[in-house]
């Protein structure tokens, strides 16, 4: 069974040793369903993304899993921090509390900006040079994460941190435009748009507002 991952490869859902019994339906079913909302949320198709990820809640809940449910929770609020939704993961923070479990929170601090309070070896590999360098370098970082997820996800979070300059912004347009993610692409094409009005760079703007409309003219219709 492949091993789920949220915001390239957050998060540990289920790992099953070759040789042994078949997983649970109920772990699989999670699996398949928590990487079917990231994509479509992602790509800006909100209302299945919902869908799949209230299946995906069912499925641990059904099966009375409370820190596999919370982990789901912890994925969404994940992926919508990258794409620069602040999302406060309350529905995780609730449900683990009854059974807290220490990637989990710790991957947990590092997506609230609470830095500070992170066990950095807690964390996936990808995310802790991030954490251990210095404040006003860490952009330089980007460039050296190889999973677009990871890396949308880490420049989303200095934008949040006010940690970000304009090779920050380019870096997660241009990550969210190779993967096609339409959602994070449109929001980080607005905040070019708007650095380029504050320079008066009148052909930036242009360029850039021909690629927003074009990226709202390929997103679902909302009803």
């Amino acid at each position: 069974m492949k091993t789920l991952l949220a915001t390239a490869s957050l998060l540990l859902l289920a790992a099953c040793g070759s040789g042994g019994p078949p997983p649970p339906d109920w772990k699989t079913d999670a699996a398949d369903l928590i990487e079917r909302y990231r994509k479509h949320a992602l790509l800006g198709e909100n209302i299945l993304a919902e869908r799949y990820f209230q299946q995906a809640v069912a499925a641990t809940g059904g099966a009375g899993r409370v820190a596999e449910t919370a982990r789901l929770w912890l994925v969404r609020c994940a992926t919508r921090r990258a794409m620069l939704i602040d999302d406060a993961c309350a529905e995780y923070a609730e449900l683990a509390d009854i059974e807290p479990v220490a990637a989990d929170q710790a991957y947990y601090r590092f997506i609230t900006l609470r830095w500070d309070a992170i066990d950095v070896a807690q964390l996936p590999p990808q995310h802790r040079e991030l954490v251990r360098t210095p404040a006003g370098k860490r952009h330089a970082v980007l460039g050296k994460i190889d999973d677009p997820l990871a890396r949308l996800l880490d420049a989303s979070l200095l934008v949040m941190r006010q940690e970000s300059d304009a090779a920050t912004l380019e870096v997660a347009t241009e990550t969210a435009s190779s993967q096609g993610w339409r959602q994070p692409l449109l929001t980080y094409l607005k905040l070019q748009q708007e650095q380029a009005v504050s320079r008066g760079n009148l052909a930036e703007q242009a360029r850039l507002a021909r690629r927003i409309q074009l990226v709202e003219q390929s997103l679902p219709a909302t009803p």
